[in-house]
């Protein structure tokens, strides 16, 4: 919701709003001079004009019921998202099941320093634009377009970029096949180009016959732009270049967010920036001042010589890329700290977990996170918690904190993951260390 806040509010429009949670982003909010309540009541909206909600209320809100009953017009986040997206005459939207917030960052960054000005939603903080949106001065916007119910449907996508696709949210999809047909209709509303990973199989199925222009990149050979001389510096850094099929070589572009798999994620805005006109120089640029969006692997710093980290991965093909990059930096022990994300994903992907979080050397399981869902599953962090040799659990967010504390050793490092509200752990341990 925030990125459309700050659009809006930059364009003058009166906002009011609520939430469940206080955090970061309510205090941002609250410091633009909009009023946020926590807790969600009716007078709220009484003088409302329109009432935006998020997908993940749950059913008899009472901001919602009070809407219906006075007939105050109720529009779905996805639905207002894709009416501003219909302002722009170069609408870009940025999908895949992981990466999405990362790519979506890197490519704004690009286009800033290639000059072009464009909008911006984008699901983590990019510290550049000082937020997570902003709403430019060109035709372009660029837009995390998310999969779960359908979001992305709703936007107007000019350039679509698919990252990859796996089977998540299967509350909603039920099957990775599902999940595949829902990617195929959004690439299919692309009406310029499309930007596509010739690696992942489930993309490929994906496009198969699609009557589209589409560009693949890719480490595959017959890519249209092929990843190639991938080297590795410290620091789980890579750089890469990219060779076109008419033989022009581009790069090397030297990532500073860690991890391998970034060097997709890098090469998915490149390829597109460079279809968008944009200079070599300019993508080298912009990734060299592109230093992650928050919460991915957002280190906050060191303290008794103990690196304490934030990450918002919550599915298990993030957890496993997220570790593994950590593995890479040469820590003498990784600590990752879980927050199960919905009683349906833990349930269905309990196996999935157990294998990711295994890359650490000990894990910290919180309680599952229900946000929209109830636990009709019967699953709790204690069966995850089973599976995995010498792993705890808490109950509560300080006592994981203090566990963690008291257990990390100079070189160690500490990661929160999860799309919740686990990063309050992370500032938490950071603070207890001092």
């Amino acid at each position: 919701m925030f990125p459309l806040v700050q659009i809006l509010h930059s364009e003058g429009f009166q906002i009011t709003g609520s939430d469940v949670n206080d955090g970061d982003i309510i205090a941002t909010v609250r410091k633009m001079g909009i009023p946020v309540t926590i807790g969600h009541h009716q007078n709220n909206v009484e003088y409302a004009e329109a009432l935006v909600v998020t997908a993940a209320l749950l059913p008899g809100n009472p901001e919602v019921l009070y809407a219906e009953r006075n007939g105050i017009p109720i529009i779905p986040r996805a639905d207002l998202l894709g009416y501003i997206t219909y302002r722009f005459s170069n609408s870009i939207g940025v999908s895949g099941t992981h990466g999405k917030t990362t790519t979506t960052s890197m490519l704004t960054t690009i286009l800033l320093f290639a000059g072009i000005n464009p909008a911006a939603v984008i699901g983590g903080k990019l510290n550049l634009i000082g937020g997570y949106g902003r709403s430019g001065s060109s035709d372009m916007i660029v837009v995390e377009a998310c999969e779960y119910v359908d979001t992305y449907h709703k936007l107007k996508t000019d350039y679509a970029i698919i990252l990859n696709i796996d089977a998540d949210h299967l509350d909603y999809f039920i099957t990775l096949e599902r999940v595949i047909a829902s990617f195929r209709t959004f690439a299919s509303g692309a009406k310029k180009l499309i930007i596509a990973n010739r690696n992942d199989a489930n993309t490929l199925k994906a496009l198969e016959n699609l009557d589209k222009m589409v560009i693949y990149f890719g480490e595959d050979t017959a890519s249209d732009y092929t990843i190639c001389d991938v080297t590795y510096s410290t620091n789980a850094l890579y750089s890469f270049s990219l060779k076109k099929a008419d033989g022009n070589m581009y790069g090397p572009f030297n990532l500073m967010t860690p991890g391998r798999h970034n060097v997709y994620n890098g090469a998915a805005a490149a390829t597109l920036a460079l279809e968008l006109g944009c200079s070599q120089q300019a993508i080298q640029e912009g990734f060299m001042n592109f230093r992650g969006a928050g919460r991915r692997f957002e280190i906050l710093g060191s303290r008794r010589g103990v690196t304490v980290a934030d990450d918002y991965a919550h599915h298990p093909a993030e957890i496993s890329v997220t570790l593994q990059a950590a593995r890479d930096m040469g820590f003498r022990k990784i600590i990752a700290v879980f927050q199960p994300f919905t009683f349906s994903r833990t349930k269905q992907l309990l196996t999935e977990f157990t294998d990711a979080l295994m890359v650490a050397d000990q894990v910290v399981l919180t309680e599952i996170m229900g946000s929209r869902e109830k636990n009709t599953f019967g699953v709790y962090s204690t069966d995850l918690a089973e599976r995995i040799p010498n792993s705890v659990w808490f109950s509560d967010f300080e006592a994981v904190a203090d566990w963690c504390v008291d257990y990390a050793k100079e070189g160690d490092l500490i990661i929160t993951l999860g799309c919740g509200d686990v990063y309050k752990v992370a500032r938490s341990i950071y603070e207890k260390l001092q």
